[in-house]
């Protein structure tokens, strides 16, 4: 469906329309963008595992200190 001479003629035609320097910068501009949207969603992934492993730690410090809790609330046996 798409050729490459189709894209060709329509590189020429945005050659034609905005000039070297012009495509030059819109490929610049388009590259920093595309670098900066990886990045951001790098970032939000980092920040989610992150949150995911401190809720982790959280629920494992409640456990144990439910089992610290059962344990101190039962009174020792004695022999006597």
């Amino acid at each position: 469906m798409f050729d490459t001479r189709m894209l060709v003629v329509i590189l020429l035609i945005a050659l034609v329309i905005f000039g070297t320097k012009r495509l030059r910068t819109i490929g610049s501009d388009l590259g920093a963008a595309v670098k900066g949207f990886k990045q951001a969603m790098n970032a939000g992934e980092r920040e989610e595992e992150v949150k995911q492993l401190n809720q982790e730690k959280d629920a494992d410090f409640d456990a144990t200190a439910a089992k610290r809790e059962t344990e101190v609330k039962t009174p020792p046996k004695t022999s006597a």
